[in-house]
């Protein structure tokens, strides 16, 4: 049997690990997971994650989750480049640092951007009140200052010369607030560059191919059946608002 990964590419860290095996030629097959669908609360799937998130693989009877996790598992079992999670010590640190960052910082303040800007009012019906927007926008535009002067700095990635895991983490995770009509590279020269090149080293196809979904949320956003996140409502709101 082999390697299963399951995946909602409106996930930020599902993205992540998509690419990361795709870029790298490794052999999997997709299995589509819909968040909106309640589909990760299906009994299948919760016998390969037992907390009912993705991503998650299984690998023969091998089963595991958190994207971080998942991709340093790959890394090691298809021993794939090593700017990716660089031998170094230092630059690994690098790439150590951000990923232990952005789990309280970049990606939540991404996500929360995604669903005030967009899925709450576009989708849900209900107003955002300003001082939460504002305030969301804030922890967002601290995050990306972050991101610039302390991680990037003047290196053409965050580890050095060559993309690792941390500027692919950090690309997807930019992309969420994108998707909801927010360019967080507008006025911001340096990660609009620094974008491009990750763009580059992915390759473009790739790189367009895997935020397909994210970047047309907006006109999803239109059609979409509201009432089929009302399971969710009262946990979003609570989260959110």
């Amino acid at each position: 049997m082999g390697l299963e990964i399951y995946l909602d590419l409106f996930s930020q860290p599902c993205r992540s690990v998509y690419i990361f095996a795709k870029k790298n030629n490794i052999p999997f097959e997709f299995k589509k997971i819909s968040l909106m669908a309640g589909e990760h609360y299906n009994e299948d799937f919760g016998k390969v994650s037992a907390w009912r998130k993705v991503p998650a693989i299984k690998d023969g009877d091998f089963c595991l989750c958190e994207s971080v996790a998942i991709m340093m598992y790959l890394v090691e079992k298809y021993n794939t480049p090593d700017n990716w999670y660089p031998a170094d010590l230092q630059k690994r640190a690098r790439v150590n640092e951000y990923l232990s960052w952005q789990h309280s910082a970049m990606r939540p303040h991404g996500s929360k951007m995604f669903w005030l800007k967009l899925m709450i009012p576009k989708v849900m019906g209900v107003e955002v009140p300003q001082e939460k927007m504002d305030a969301a926008i804030e922890d967002l535009n601290g995050s990306l200052k972050l991101i610039e002067e302390n991680f990037l700095q003047d290196k053409p990635f965050i580890a050095g010369d060559q993309i690792s895991l941390a500027d692919l983490v950090a690309i997807v995770e930019m992309m969420q607030p994108v998707g909801a009509g927010l360019d967080v590279f507008e006025k911001r020269p340096k990660l609009s560059a620094w974008r491009d090149r990750v763009r580059d080293a992915i390759g473009s196809e790739l790189f367009d191919e895997a935020h397909q979904g994210i970047l047309s949320a907006q006109e999803m956003a239109k059609t979409m059946d509201g009432s089929k996140l009302q399971h969710f409502k009262p946990k979003i709101l609570k989260t959110f608002l």
